[in-house]
């Protein structure tokens, strides 16, 4: 790696011998944006690869936003170009359909011959690989700001073309309390939670609802795509097995945690087709994963993708979670919502959903009306179940009558 200064970093992405070139960078609160801005100015035109992109990211009108999940910096953008993918399956786009040019990406200053990427590991260990094998560049924002984390965020100085040396202050994310309707999702999912459960712990109200409900838990494990401070709350409680790493593969929240995980040996980060692989995924024991979604139909089919015909999200990682929880020894796969979408008002239990599918087969589906059970019924008391115990009771009557069309009742 050859430290430069921001100008010799842009240079050299100017200077490439490539009309339209591919950047991949880190998305979620990680986005190197003191080196992305200036680079990116001094491009033309640019496909600027990130996933769950935040509003922070500087586009102009030649920058072509990618991504195989759609973040709030990229949803509603009229170019945006995404790639349909199951988070394990991201990593292999790299080496085939979506080379990378350039490779940037946002660690900590190096230490015996390596840099750590920090919040996030993600896709990105792919994505240096892919430009490695290929001859693309590989610009590092160099951090001190950033957390040493291990596993998988350790990398080579080798791996690394140049390296760019700023104090930037890191994005966080303070979470608000969760509703009341949240609270109670929430609690009805961690009563589901043993004693020595593993947890997929991401973001949201419920998420953090049901973490608020596991507190009392003991030998509770974390094995998951990300976390945010709810892995820190568990941990202050004494509710985590102090024998096992806290495993994950990036992650957001506020400073509090940014200081807990600096070199902190328990939390182990994952490359995504390690994170997100299925079959991994099912060796932990009493996995449960909470995911949420736009829709649930009366044949238990998620859509957690799209609104209409506008790409909302993407699969993210809810298939690899759904189908590896299911797969666990004493493992549940919990599909959370709200009945009633309050912005569209809407119910959000339909008798068939139109948008394509993003998860199915779950254990149960649970709202703040109740668990609807799924797994082991046949498809006429799923039907039953997500009408009298999930649905909104002013709905009923109407799914009902479209039970009866679809052969459900």
């Amino acid at each position: 790696m050859r430290v430069v200064t921001i100008e010799e970093a842009v240079g050299a992405v100017r200077d490439l011998p490539v009309e339209n070139p591919r950047i991949v960078t880190s998305g979620n609160f990680a986005s190197p944006v003191e080196v992305l801005g200036p680079m990116l100015a001094q491009l033309p035109q640019a496909r600027l690869h990130a996933l769950n992109a935040q509003a922070n990211l500087p586009l102009h009108d030649g920058v072509v936003p990618e991504t195989t999940f759609v973040g709030p910096g990229f949803r509603r953008h009229p170019q945006l170009s995404y790639v349909p993918c199951r988070l394990s399956m991201v990593p292999r786009l790299f080496s085939a359909a979506l080379p990378p040019d350039v490779v940037l990406v946002h660690t900590t200053v190096p230490r015996h011959g390596k840099v750590s990427l920090g919040l996030e590991v993600n896709v990105l260990p792919a994505a240096i690989e892919a430009a490695r094998a290929r001859g693309a560049l590989v610009v590092a924002q160099l951090n001190p700001r950033m957390p040493w984390t291990f596993g998988d965020a350790e990398i080579s100085v080798d791996d690394i073309d140049l390296g760019v040396e700023l104090d930037a202050v890191l994005a966080t994310h303070e979470p608000r309390p969760p509703s009341d309707t949240a609270r109670l999702i929430g609690s009805m999912v961690a009563a589901q939670v043993s004693d020595g459960s593993t947890l997929q712990a991401g973001i949201g109200e419920v998420p953090d609802a049901t973490i608020a409900g596991v507190l009392e838990r003991r030998n509770l494990r974390i094995w998951t795509e990300m976390f945010s401070d709810g892995v820190l709350t568990l941990e202050k409680a004494g509710a985590l097995d102090r024998g096992v790493p806290v495993a994950t593969s990036f992650v957001f929240g506020s400073q509090e945690l940014y200081e807990w995980i600096d070199d902190n040996p328990r939390v182990h980060m994952m490359r995504t087709e390690v994170a997100n692989a299925p079959a991994r995924i099912a060796e932990q024991p009493g996995m449960t994963s909470i995911n949420t979604a736009l829709q649930v139909d009366l044949f238990d089919q998620a859509n957690a993708s799209r609104i209409g015909t506008r790409i909302f999200s993407g699969f993210g990682g809810q298939t690899d979670f759904t189908v590896g929880a299911s797969h666990s020894p004493g493992g549940q796969a919990f599909m959370a919502l709200r009945s009633w979408h309050p912005k569209a008002d809407v119910s959000t239990i339909v008798p068939l959903v139109d948008e394509p599918v993003t998860s199915f087969q779950h254990t149960a589906v649970v709202t703040e009306q109740g668990i609807a059970w799924m797994w082991g019924r046949d498809e006429r008391e799923q039907a039953r179940n997500l009408i009298e115990q999930a649905a909104h009771p002013d709905v009923r009557e109407d799914l009902w009558e479209e039970a009866v069309e679809l052969g459900l009742a």
